[in-house]
């Protein structure tokens, strides 16, 4: 990774004829907590003391500006900023969209939301209701981009039609590959929309170099997006863990290395688990370790309770970028519990990011169709396989144009 890497943000600070365009504008920001320069200043301190822009608005996604929030569904509250004087609103409290009153803040909004390279991952619904706004309203929208921690790779099923939520911006895999900045011009397209879009481009940013394989690792911060994404091995495992938000097994919330797990549950046998997944599909397990363990989660499901665990390692030197497949290992460990256990309650029915009559797994993954080969007992791995294979295909070659770094 070269030693000259710039996140957009620091360009914007850097050079004074990228904001030309901003001047006699108002503008506000879309931040949260991982927004941050290169010497660490949240980004809504950095460009408050620019004496040629005008800041009038800040807006948080989920968890907020501050990162105040733990859990899902978890309301934040609009504020006036003690520090800068300016209102603060939140795009996960009473709306996820921008109403008319927030609209009226600002002519330009900049988006600089630190992003995990997941479908579900809620800061990229943000960015497609805030595209959605400004074209509706004459609004300008600038992303100022950074890396996709979890990289190129494209791995999951793609969301079906109907299946959109907040969890479910529209017809993605679950690992896109793309960068906030490309996937807001994919969005535009897409949606059809009519905006005035800037993108503020990294330098420096080669997504396949090694160590970071997406993080600048050695050069940049890993700052928490959001309470629950504390390290890369969390981002690089998350485009399948995070199913596990939509069933009864912990996925180590309360814990200080929360969804780095493919399971914790103190009524299942993790050995036998691993040993199933090993002669079901060998191959989903490359590219990383994973580990039997133990926890009591402090908080969130099983809270108390002493878990069996299988814990996924992709920050030793077993690690592959090209070979780790994080959303085939969590279907696989999935698929084993079925096996071993077939009257199980894995999916957890409850609402879900504001949904209450689908099922959360279902939600998670834009249709029914994992959970519906976990939960067949003559369904294979070549056949998920399969599915998978061709949204993928199809995906890579839909991506192609946006691609911002070569």
């Amino acid at each position: 990774m070269t030693a000259s890497i710039r996140f957009g943000i620091d360009r914007l600070l850097a050079e004074p004829e990228l904001r030309r365009p901003l001047a006699g504008r108002r503008v506000a920001l879309l931040a949260h907590p991982a927004s941050v320069t290169a010497d660490l200043t949240h980004s809504l301190d950095a460009l408050a003391a620019l004496p040629d822009l005008q800041l009038t608005a800040a807006f948080g996604p989920q968890h907020g500006l501050k990162g105040d929030k733990q859990d899902n569904m978890v309301e934040t509250a609009d504020f006036i900023d003690p520090q800068h004087g300016i209102p603060i609103f939140s795009l996960y409290g009473e709306v996820r969209r921008l109403t008319p009153a927030m609209l009226d803040t600002f002519d330009v909004l900049l988006v600089d939301l630190q992003d995990l390279g997941c479908r579900i991952y809620t800061f990229i619904t943000t960015l497609r209701y805030v595209l959605e706004a400004a074209a509706a309203h004459g609004k300008s929208v600038w992303v100022l981009d950074r890396p996709n921690p979890a990289g190129r790779p494209v791995e999951g099923l793609t969301l079906r039609p109907g299946w959109e939520s907040f969890v479910g911006a529209g017809p993605l895999p679950m690992r896109h590959g793309l960068t906030m900045g490309e996937l807001g011009q994919w969005f535009i397209d897409h949606l059809q929309l009519t905006v005035d879009y800037r993108v503020i481009e990294m330098q420096g940013w080669q997504p396949e170099a090694a160590p970071g394989h997406g993080w600048p690792l050695g050069e940049r911060v890993w700052i928490n997006p959001s309470p629950n994404a504390p390290n890369l091995w969390m981002a690089r495992a998350y485009a399948g863990t995070v199913m596990l938000e939509g069933t009864t097994l912990s996925e180590g919330r309360g814990t200080t290395r929360p969804l780095e797990f493919l399971f914790g549950a103190p009524d299942i046998d993790a050995r036998a688990v691993l040993a199933e997944m090993q002669a079901l599909a060998p191959a989903w397990l490359a590219g990383c370790q994973v580990r039997e363990c133990w926890f009591e989660p402090t908080f969130h499901k099983f809270h108390g309770q002493l878990c069996q665990a299988l814990q996924i390692h992709s920050e030793g030197p077993a690690y592959d970028h090209a070979a780790f497949q994080p959303w085939r290992l969590q279907a696989l460990a999935f698929k084993a519990i079925r096996r071993l256990y077939p009257d199980y309650p894995i999916w957890h029915d409850f609402g879900y990011e504001y949904e209450f009559e689908r099922l959360a797994i279902d939600l998670i993954n834009g249709s029914p169709l994992l959970r519906e080969w976990v939960d067949d007992p003559a369904s294979t791995p070549a056949q998920l396989d399969a599915l998978a294979a061709a949204d993928e295909a199809a995906w890579r070659a839909a991506r192609e144009p946006y691609l911002r770094y070569r």
